[in-house]
């Protein structure tokens, strides 16, 4: 019966004109003219917002394994004038340059997976018997250098691996393969690197093309703050808190400023 009724009252509806006003035709365009306006706005609204999306990076829960972990803060990291004596030189606060420390601390974690464990006191075949400086660092010379000495100021060039006592690598230069680059002896690194390569306390400076282990304490380290810390929990550490570090460090010479 709907149907019906429906039926019949469109065949009851006059047939448009075929002969509209002047004014109805104009209204009928301008109303076009709006809608069609309306459609091509909106498809540039959205073509710019995909766009926009596509060129936007994909966002990462991990950064990508760049750099050491620079920059962070250790204790005891006041500055001093520059020295005229290499003892002076072991004064700094940081392993790393503060413009690359980010990216390190979120992906040194994702780094120890992949580097595999190393005994305490072996790397470049075998054991090296640590000397001990009265500043409590050790060190010992795997390959002694043929090149010019390490210098305080000096802008160099030096591979090295980090790791725990317990043979954990934590970040690793070689990995990146990439020497780091930064200015020794003045702060830019932790202070058992700037005594450890520029020399000081009964140690010899660094030659280049020498490769030395370092045994740092933690006060020439991080210290109680440990580094890359994500939370308060001193598991939550890429480096604990009071933590003994290891570094095979080679240095590869001066680099071009």
């Amino acid at each position: 019966m709907g149907l019906d009724n429906d039926r019949r009252a469109w065949a009851c509806r006059p047939e448009p004109s075929l002969e509209q006003s002047p004014n109805h035709h104009h209204h009928h365009k301008s109303q076009t003219h709006l809608a069609l306006s309306f459609l091509e706005t909106l498809l540039e609204q959205r073509q710019r917002a995909s766009q926009q999306a596509a060129m936007a990076p994909p966002p990462t829960t991990t950064s990508p394994l760049s750099r050491l972990l620079l920059s962070l803060p250790k204790p005891s990291a006041a500055r001093h004038p520059r020295a005229s004596a290499p003892e002076a030189t072991g004064v700094g606060s940081l392993v790393l340059r503060r413009r690359e420390a980010a990216a390190a601390v979120l992906s040194a974690g994702v780094l120890s997976r992949f580097l595999p464990l190393l005994p305490a006191a072996a790397a470049d075949g075998g054991e090296c018997p640590l000397e001990v400086a009265p500043s409590g660092l050790a060190f010992c010379d795997r390959v002694i250098g043929t090149g010019a000495a390490a210098q305080q100021g000096q802008l160099i060039k030096a591979h090295y691996t980090g790791r725990l006592e317990d043979g954990t690598v934590f970040d690793s230069s070689y990995k990146r393969g990439k020497p780091l680059t930064f200015r020794v002896g003045v702060g830019e690194v932790i202070k058992g690197w700037d005594q450890g390569i520029v020399g000081g306390e009964g140690i010899p400076p660094m030659l280049a093309g020498g490769k030395r282990t370092l045994k740092l304490p933690p006060a020439l380290a991080y210290g109680e703050k440990g580094a890359g810390c994500r939370g308060w929990e001193p598991t939550s550490c890429v480096i604990p808190p009071n933590s003994t570090l290891l570094f095979d460090v080679e240095y590869v010479g001066r680099a071009i400023s």
